[in-house]
């Protein structure tokens, strides 16, 4: 099914632009370099296709012949190739087998004046022209494509016409054998190998692939390589390059999950594929002014005639792909349509509404979430499988992974602190497996929520107020119980809050507003009537709880006084 979309997705981008993608035989390259030739073959310059600045140097993009996989083989490209093959460079070899290839495509008979230029140029051999250009030493110490170019004409030799129906004619009879197409259905010449998938993160460099039978032990019936898995040569072209597309460079159809390089696209053009990855937020520096503006489109009733995101049953694609020893494997793949998308990512910030400061958005982004769990809030220490898992509970909305728990926990107890992203992260989980599973305890609210009175809750609470006691009865301290006791009170409260509270006593002593003394005690004993002894031990939930029910209490201290009333006196 995942090939079957994705050559359908190359099918609508050619329909809806034709030179959005390239046509069979074809790739877009970037080519750092041209050789400008005249009519008869005569070298008359070096061209420099990059801009940019030092390392940010970009090469102009072209579409060339699609280029052979070497792995052991010494094969050249047509009409483009590194210096090695063009001009020989190393090994004399090479070059003769580029003009073998160029020879081999275009006999005498059906050759134009342009790559008769290319041949006449490379059968000379009269190097030293290019080698004593100021651009040569640039490109032998950086590598790079090189091409071809014919003086005053604007493309390169490889795209011309001529070119483009040669190599489209030889593509389509490039196999002898004729099978049944596994997502055609029909008899076609099957590909034996297929291209290289480029732009997954820490695959191999050159490329890696999908579907590739390299071993023996990988075949069967005496078949040899993709015979194994008839595809047609045309199929195969279209979701290599379909795929390539999505995950280039400038694509705004990627983003990373976790090890996860994930892509998405829709049937036809719809405006989630606008807005998916703004979405997450998923890469470090993307602007969270996007994301903010991507969920409120999220929630926001069109203006346009489209109907609303529930109500679009446009199918929409996710596939995360991660690479392994060999070749690339699908982490996770999600078919929907839009309208169910829509629902379940709303309904994933829905759970993730929390109170906070004034500085912070309402919404946080995946990336944000994921990394305040993590060590050092580093995105390189998020586990791989739970970003992938994380991700596929929001588009199925299922519940969290419990590994998401535990890792907000244990970050907590590591640095003492439960921060906004951690408690939203926290009450997310804890509110979806009350939904899921039809949990008959009182849900985790975004605020503050007195008449909560699960036990890990109303602990954490009494566990802020302690704390802010601290705080006023020694201005300015630089750590408090939490720095030396939060992670004790939140897993066996009976042993911690003993201690916990005759300290509080010395505490409420050193205060000098009495006043604020009177309605701290009446807090404490609020809290305190609402359960009968401090619990022995509590289990990964109720700690999640306890960190939800300590940021609940604190952010209320922080909100301003509404009225006099007592609860106004709490801030």
């Amino acid at each position: 099914m995942i090939l079957q979309e994705l050559v359908r997705y190359y099918d609508r981008k050619l329909e809806e632009d034709g030179d959005s993608l390239p046509l069979l035989g074809f790739e877009r390259k970037e080519i750092p370099f041209i050789i400008v030739l005249d009519q008869s073959g005569n070298f008359v310059d070096l061209e420099d296709t990059r801009s940019g600045e030092g390392r940010k140097k970009r090469s102009r993009v072209f579409t060339v012949p699609q280029a052979v996989k070497r792995a052991r083989n010494v094969e050249a490209n047509l009409l483009w190739d590194n210096a090695g093959y063009v001009l020989g460079i190393s090994e004399e070899k090479r070059k003769q087998i580029f003009i073998e290839k160029i020879e081999t495509y275009f006999p005498d008979q059906s050759r134009d004046n342009s790559i008769q230029a290319v041949l006449d140029f490379l059968k000379r051999g009269d190097f030293e022209v290019v080698f004593s250009h100021p651009l040569w030493a640039e490109i032998k110490d950086l590598g790079g494509n090189i091409s071809f170019r014919i003086a005053g004409e604007t493309e390169l030799i490889c795209e011309k016409k001529v070119v483009k129906e040669v190599v489209q004619h030889n593509n389509s009879e490039n196999s002898e054998e004729k099978q049944w197409c596994l997502i055609s259905g029909q008899k076609n010449h099957i590909a034996i190998l297929h291209p290289a998938i480029k732009g997954v993160r820490n695959a191999n460099s050159s490329g890696a692939n999908i579907i590739s039978f390299n071993l023996d032990a990988f075949r069967s019936f005496g078949k040899e390589q993709g015979l194994n898995s008839p595809i047609g040569t045309k199929p195969v072209f279209a979701y290599t390059t379909a795929l390539n597309h999505l995950l280039g460079k400038d694509s705004r159809q990627k983003m990373q999950v976790g090890d996860a390089s994930t892509i998405f696209w829709a049937e036809k053009m719809d405006q989630m594929e606008n807005v998916f990855a703004d979405l997450f937020g998923w890469q470090k520096g993307d602007s969270p002014d996007r994301h903010t503006e991507a969920v409120r489109a999220l929630y926001a009733a069109p203006s346009t005639g489209a109907p609303p995101l529930d109500e679009d049953q446009t199918r929409f694609f996710i596939l995360g792909l991660s690479p392994n020893a060999a070749r690339i494997a699908v982490r996770f793949w999600h078919a929907t349509t839009v309208g169910k998308l829509a629902g379940h990512i709303r309904q994933h910030f829905d759970d993730l509404l929390m109170i906070h400061g004034d500085r912070d958005l309402d919404s946080i982004s995946l990336y944000r979430l994921l990394c305040s769990i993590a060590a050092q809030g580093k995105s390189e220490n998020i586990p791989p499988n739970l970003a992938g898992d994380t991700m596929k509970s929001i588009l199925q909305g299922t519940p969290y992974p419990q590994t998401l728990l535990q890792g907000a926990i244990r970050r907590i107890k590591a640095e003492r602190e439960v921060t906004y992203p951690r408690a939203a992260l926290i009450k997310a989980l804890l509110v979806r497996n009350h939904r899921y599973y039809k949990k008959t305890e009182k849900e985790v609210s975004m605020s503050l929520d007195e008449n909560n009175l699960n036990l890990g809750y109303q602990v954490g609470r009494l566990f802020a107020v302690l704390e802010k006691i601290q705080e006023e009865a020694n201005p300015g301290i630089n750590a408090t119980i939490r720095d030396r006791f939060y992670a004790s009170a939140s897993a066996t409260p009976a042993t911690a809050f003993p201690l916990l509270m005759k300290l509080k006593n010395h505490h409420l002593a050193k205060m000098e507003n009495r006043g604020r003394v009177v309605n701290m005690e009446r807090l404490l004993g609020q809290i305190i009537g609402s359960f009968q002894e401090f619990p022995a031990r509590m289990d990964l939930s109720d700690q999640g709880r306890f960190a939800v029910g300590y940021y609940h209490q604190r952010q209320a201290f922080f909100q301003k006084k509404e009225t006099n009333d007592n609860k106004g006196e709490q801030s």
